[in-house]
This record gives structure tokens, C-alpha cells and sequence, in this order.
């Protein structure tokens, strides 16, 4: 299934795909897709719907964050060779975990802000995973089935904030706008492998980064479990997994950010996004 969150910021509505593309409503099935949405019983109830029978919903709605109540947003940084190669970083022995702020996530095609003062403000296509079932010292071989599905992600990033302000990468993760997640949750089941998708990005037409999720150093199976055994994942947890090569901080000279640029990316089977650059906003 492709879940949806459809609508204004803060008034988003369930919705689903169906097989034609087009975007249907789940209000009368679910009140919202979030944590108690995500385990099996939650699945099951929206796949015993009928979509025919679901109404359809005309025009070309805002997707927002396909899930809500995401109560943590964890990545994992350098989790390609070629990516860590590009930053002068050397190739992690562990996966490199580290947190972007919730208040960070928006829709898959709304602007990204640039913070106040920010000149080296980044992007980074990425595979999420969104947790289905409480997670807690899993081990890889068992990891997947835990999770609900996946999705795009743009984690966006200020490097200077990142990289020269400290040791924490947080702080460069966090701001505003830097979480679009989207446009839809792909559940697991539709995945046949989800160590064989290709995934790009775009910016202002000019292809900059091209990977595949089968070059991670670290797979998906063993990062939830990695994870799980840090912290307690839970239903809406969102784990973003690393980026390939071609990110702004890697060229020579480095390339950033600025007002107008647009940015498009996209993850084979999982959909595409579209994201303005806009100023700060007070």
C-alpha cells in the first residue's frame, strides 16, 4: 500500500493510492496514519478496505509527512563509502547515529528555509524507515519485521552548523523545513528488496547525486536492530539512512544552497519530491 497524508499543514487527512494513482480517502477507515496505524492490526484494517470504494479525492492536494506523531527522528550519517570519501571522512566501523529534530519535518514538496544567516545549507537523498512494532534489542535477521514501511527523505543539512560549531552534528540537522518526508509510505510488503533501489537527486535540473541502496555499508536490517539497542524504537519512529555521493559539501569548490534553487529526488518505488529553496522567515 501507498499511505498518504493529504491537506493543509496541521489539517491533514488519511489517504491512500490505489492502483490507478489515484489519491483516495481513509477518514472513514482510520483517523489519521500515525503510531497506531503502523502495527499489523492498523495494516490490516486498511488493506481489508476496498479502494473502489474509497472516495476519491479531486485535484492535486498537499502531501504533508505521510506519518504523524513521529515521536523520534534518528539518522545515520555516512553509511556510504563513496559519501564518506567525498567528505574526508574515513569509513565508520559502527553506524554513525545521530538525531534530527521532529520540528523539522514537513511534505515532500514544501519550500525549504533557509536558516538565519545559514551558507552552507546541503542536501542529501535518503532512504527512511518508518517502525511498525516496538522495537527493542532486535537482531538484524529479525529487524524488518518491524518495520511498516519506507519512504523518501531529503535531509537536508547546514554543514558549517554541522561540521564547525561543535561535535554534535545535531545542531546542522534540526532547522526548520530539513525533514521533508514523502510524498507516501510504502509498506514494507510492496519492497521486494530494499537493498536494490536506485535513488537521485536533482538540483535545478543538473543530476548530482545517483546511488543505490545496495552500496550502504551498513543494510537496513542492521541499522534497526543497531539502533534498537540504544534506544527503544516505537510505532512512527523514522530512521533515515545515509546518503550517496554527490552532495554540495563533496565538489570542488563546494556547492551550497541559495534562494530559487529547486531540488528534485526521488527513490525507485517509493515516488518523488520537489522542494523550493526559500529565505529565512521570522
Amino acid at each position: 500500500m501507498k499511505l498518504v497524508r493529504y491537506g493543509n499543514p496541521g489539517k491533514e487527512k488519511p489517504g491512500l493510492i490505489d492502483l490507478d494513482g489515484k489519491l483516495r480517502d481513509l477518514s472513514s477507515v482510520v483517523p489519521d496514519i500515525g503510531p497506531a496505524q503502523l502495527g499489523q492490526p492498523g495494516l490490516t484494517r486498511i488493506r481489508k478496505a476496498n479502494p473502489a470504494k474509497l472516495p476519491l479525492v479531486r485535484g492535486t492536494p498537499r502531501f504533508g509527512c505521510p506519518v504523524n506523531g513521529v515521536g523520534k527522528f534518528i539518522a545515520i550519517g555516512l553509511n556510504y563509502a563513496d559519501h564518506a570519501a567525498e567528505s574526508g571522512a574515513p569509513i565508520p566501523k559502527e553506524p554513525i547515529v545521530f538525531m534530527k529534530a521532529t520540528s523539522c519535518l514537513q511534505g515532500p514538496n514544501d519550500d525549504v528555509m533557509l536558516p538565519k544567516g545559514s551558507v552552507k545549507t546541503d542536501w542529501e537523498v535518503e532512504l527512511a524507515v518508518i517502525i511498525g512494532t516496538r522495537a527493542r534489542y532486535v537482531g538484524a535477521r529479525d529487524a524488518l519485521a518491524y518495520v511498516a514501511g519506507y519512504a523518501v527523505c531529503n535531509d537536508v543539512s547546514e554543514r558549517e552548523y554541522q561540521l564547525e560549531r561543535g561535535p554534535q552534528w545535531d545542531k546542522g540537522k534540526g532547522c526548520d523545513t530539513f525533514g521533508p518526508v514523502g510524498p507516501w509510505l510504502v509498506t514494507s510488503d510492496e519492497i521486494t528488496n530494499v537493498q536494490k533501489l536506485d535513488m537521485w537527486l536533482d538540483l535545478n535540473g543538473k543530476r548530482m547525486q545517483t546511488g543505490n541502496t545496495k552500496t550502504m555499508i551498513f543494510n537496513v536490517a542492521k541499522l534497526v536492530s543497531y539502533v534498537s539497542h540504544f534506544m527503544t524504537l516505537l510505532p512512527g519512529d523514522i530512521i533515515t539512512t545515509g546518503t550517496p555521493p554527490g552532495v554540495g559539501l563533496g565538489m570542488k569548490p563546494p556547492l551550497y544552497l541559495k534562494k530559487g534553487d529547486v531540488m528534485t529526488l526521488g527513490i525507485e518505488g517509493l515516488g518523488e519530491q520537489r522542494q523550493e529553496v526559500v529565505k529565512f522567515k521570522a
